[in-house]
């Protein structure tokens, strides 16, 4: 029996940014364990053949409208990206590359950045700036993403995310069951607390 939740994730879903956010106030009143699990989404969907939705005019007005709803409900700041979608492999590779210290605060200023703030991380101007609030130096993190150990470690979580018959984000895994979607983390939380 698991003792704690597996969260899968991209900085790319806004629904992983909600997700996130519902995480950070269970975290403050329960003592309950996440482990964030980082996937490159696009590439999760070409292993499952899916298209994604930000590629479909009707999917997506209603994802937007949706994500604003949910948000608000939950008391969550919340902007739908005008730069959406963008590749977020980079940013995915750079959650990895920081240390465990750095990781919390490095997802939080990346996620409140594209989902809050609207700013185009595809600018790398914009991801700079970032990293200079997070004390990294630019030149080093974007040398330290290219190392082939960075890279084939977000491909096989990827893969093996995929395997476990995960196909989108944000995805719930307790118990080797599969929770998929921001709103399903109240079942998550209730498989975890049957155990």
């Amino acid at each position: 029996m698991s003792n704690h939740i597996d969260f899968y994730f991209d900085i790319i879903s806004a629904y992983s940014y909600i997700a996130h956010k519902k995480i950070q106030k269970i975290k403050e009143n329960k003592n309950i364990k996440f482990n964030y699990m980082p996937i490159f989404l696009g590439g999760l969907h070409n292993l499952a053949e899916i298209n994604s939705p930000a590629f479909n005019k009707y999917k997506i007005k209603n994802i937007q409208n949706d994500c604003e709803l949910v948000s608000k409900k939950n008391n969550i700041s919340f902007t739908w990206n005008s730069k959406f979608p963008i590749n977020s492999l980079s940013i995915m590779r750079g959650y990895l590359y920081m240390n465990e210290k750095q990781k919390e605060n490095y997802l939080d200023i990346f996620f409140n950045a594209y989902w809050r703030d609207n700013l185009d991380l595809s600018l790398e101007d914009e991801v700079i700036k970032l990293l200079k609030i997070l004390n990294i130096n630019s030149e080093v993190f974007f040398n330290g993403i290219k190392e082939q150990s960075i890279k084939n470690n977000l491909k096989n979580l990827t893969n093996d995310a995929f395997k476990k018959e995960v196909f989108a984000a944000p995805t719930f895994v307790v118990n080797n069951k599969i929770f998929w979607g921001q709103d399903r983390l109240e079942y998550a939380l209730d498989e975890l607390s049957a155990n």
